[in-house]
């Protein structure tokens, strides 16, 4: 038989707190105003609320905690969110036994104590304490993290500030400290992401990165292709610093569930830059990246791009041919946008009419006919090539060739007087004739159509500032690019040493490196008789193509980059170790 619990008035009568003829007034009052006894006894100055807390721990064989000398320690306060704690009033004291022990005020809440136990997937030990030391330890101890966040934030404002004067910046540094200071709206919220992005821009980075862990947010900036963390903000900022980035990009911030898209439109150092901002739900809360679209990121001339002299006289020769498609290959953020748009605005003459299909149009340029991609009402690439096709255009660039029907199409172009600019996935320029292949698209089109492949990627550039001779150079990496200690006998190697310019990464800047595929003779009754890639390599190189490594040596040896980038860029490159 369960054993009875103690009434709350016997108590208090037995210990001497309450006179017996109060007690049985407050009991009347009670079932009168269908109030709770002890609620009774508070009102009418009975007993005070130590007093009936306590009696409360005795009436349910619960410990009581008296909050005015327990300090709750700091990696407890971590197992309960705080807005739970807010919200139900209970504070967090450490695990024992396999068990959470929490403080409450009302054992008799078992709605509340379920919830909790479920919301923490964790069996619960209930401790009691006045309710409201409860509240006002919550809230002590909320406005304290505030005061840290606050803190924190300004440091951080303040570093960064110092750290844009150093390098020469300083009118961006006095504009985020007036920022800081004096802004429109002084929620740190806001402070804090305009500080994120504006870091960014001075960073000269192409993303952000804000991504929730399991007890931080951490925020990283890839600078010349290469993530570099830089803060960490803390874990009760998540919500408010994710819904900010939302209702600034246009999201639903209601929908967690769900992967959304938007855009920012920001002014900074006189620039109007767009964001494009990507939004995944995880594991520990939405993962939020914004794509920095600076005007000026492809506003680079074909000298620019990191051409060698004959690399450069055979691409100017073949964006120059009336007809035929010429391809550019390599994986996303290998800068195969920023090599067609400068083709195309070299081509971009009163006399030209060109045309883009695009997902997603990132840059606006005058003179061409720019078509935004839309598969929700089935504008895809290939109905947009078939309209456009009637616009009577003389260039055609295709964002990417991703199925057969599009490869198809763009062929078709090809083969009736266009000039078809595009990009495709493959990992070197003899590989695109086979993927062509493996589309569906007739070998004997792909050898007849096809006028030249490009492969790239995007190799950092060594500091300026910092940049010195590398006198004892990895051999593993020399063994990795066939450098033998004879090449180094006149010839010098170089690194960056590190330096607040770079972000002492020994970087600053990025150039690419070429892979000339030009289809000859030969090569076209390759791909006719769908050789395999090894022999269209072959014969590529005989006719003197250069590798995406072999190119990048000579990069090295004039000291624009190092072995470790070359090696970390092409090394898994078949075309690289053939």
């Amino acid at each position: 038989m369960a054993k009875q619990r103690k009434r709350l008035g016997e108590i208090l009568y037995k210990a001497g707190l309450v006179k017996k003829q109060d007690l049985i007034n407050a009991i009347k009052t009670s079932k009168t105003n269908n109030k709770r006894l002890g609620q009774i006894l508070l009102e009418l100055g009975l007993i005070d609320e130590d007093t009936l807390t306590k009696a409360i721990a005795k009436q349910f064989e619960l410990e009581y905690v008296n909050l005015d000398n327990t300090t709750i320690p700091q990696d407890a306060t971590k197992l309960i969110p705080q807005e739970l704690m807010k919200r139900h009033n209970v504070l967090p004291l450490g695990m024992d036994n396999g068990k959470l022990k929490v403080i409450i005020s009302d054992p008799l809440d078992l709605e509340m104590i379920d919830a909790i136990r479920f919301r923490l997937n964790t069996e619960l030990e209930c401790c009691v304490a006045n309710p409201t030391k409860i509240r006002s330890y919550i809230q002590d101890s909320f406005d304290q993290t505030k005061k840290e966040e606050t803190d924190r934030l300004r440091h951080s404002i303040d570093a960064t500030a110092a750290e844009l004067a150093e390098v020469g910046d300083a009118l961006q540094a006095e504009t985020l400290r007036a920022q800081a200071v004096a802004g429109d709206d002084d929620a740190p919220i806001i402070r804090l992401v305009n500080l994120i992005i504006d870091n960014a821009y001075y960073m000269r980075a192409s993303d952000i990165h804000i991504e929730p862990m399991s007890d931080r947010v951490r925020v990283r900036y890839r600078v010349d292709g290469v993530c570099l963390e830089r803060d960490n903000i803390p874990k009760t900022m998540q919500a408010p610093l994710v819904t900010r980035f939302k209702i600034l990009s246009g999201m639903d911030i209601a929908e967690k569930r769900l992967p959304q898209d938007g855009r920012i439109k920001r002014v900074i150092g006189g620039q109007d830059i767009d964001f494009r901002v990507s939004s995944l739900p995880g594991n520990h809360g939405p993962s939020v990246v914004l794509r920095i679209l600076r005007p000026d990121a492809v506003n680079v001339g074909i000298e620019s791009l990191g051409f060698e002299q004959d690399n450069y006289e055979q691409f100017q020769k073949i964006i120059k041919r009336p007809n035929g498609i010429f391809l550019v290959t390599g994986p996303t953020g290998s800068g195969k946008t920023t090599t067609l748009y400068a083709a195309l605005q070299e081509l971009n003459k009163p006399d030209k009419k060109i045309i883009t299909a695009e997902d997603p149009v990132e840059y606006n340029f005058d003179g061409m006919n720019q078509c935004q991609v839309r598969e929700e009402i089935e504008l895809t690439f290939g109905r947009i090539l078939r309209a456009m096709l009637r616009q009577a255009p003389n260039i055609i660039l295709i964002g990417e060739i991703r199925d057969g029907v599009v490869a198809d199409i763009a062929i078709q172009a090809a083969l009736t007087g266009h000039l078809v600019f595009s990009t495709l996935h493959t990992n070197d320029a003899p590989s695109a004739i086979t993927r062509l292949v493996d589309m569906g698209v007739k070998p004997f089109l792909v050898a007849s159509s096809i006028q030249a492949i490009m492969a790239q990627r995007l190799v950092r550039i060594i500091c300026k500032k910092c940049k010195v001779v590398d006198e004892n150079p990895d051999p593993y990496l020399l063994q990795s690019l066939d450098i033998t200690p004879e090449d180094l006998e006149n010839q010098h190697v170089y690194k960056g040493a590190g330096c607040s310019q770079c972000q002492h990464t020994g970087y600053k800047g990025r150039i690419a490196i070429f892979e000339m595929f030009e289809m000859n003779n030969e090569i076209r009754e390759l791909a006719f008789a769908t050789a395999p890639t090894t022999e269209l390599r072959k014969a590529a190189k005989a006719s003197g193509m250069r590798t995406l490594m072999e190119d990048g040596m000579l990069k090295i040896f004039k000291g624009t980059t190092t072995p470790a980038e070359i090696v970390r860029i092409t090394q898994t490159e078949g075309a690289a170790v053939s």
